[in-house]
């Protein structure tokens, strides 16, 4: 699933904001809630990942009942693309 936003910027004497809108169809999707911490990683120069700081629990559960979004020692926590490729799992 894919979603366009366009990037704002807000200039002011003291400093400059950018934003990014994030769009209700995927906050709704995901159980995105007010007051969420998210985390931005940059994986190069044109990908971006956003994600939560504090792993929801996954929609998508495992035949072994773990799920698909925690690593394999079942820590919960989340294996991210850049995890992945450190890893060796890309």
């Amino acid at each position: 699933m894919g979603c366009k936003v366009k990037i704002q910027k807000i200039e002011r004497a003291a400093n400059k904001t950018y934003y990014v809108n994030f769009p209700a169809a995927f906050a709704d999707a995901v159980n995105l809630r007010k007051g969420e911490e998210m985390e931005w990683l940059i994986e190069g120069r044109n990908c971006f990942v956003l994600r939560r700081v504090d792993e929801a629990p996954s929609f998508i559960e495992r035949g072994d009942g773990s799920h698909a979004a925690t690593d394999s020692e079942g820590s919960g926590k989340r294996r991210g693309r850049a995890n992945r490729k450190a890893q060796g799992d890309a």
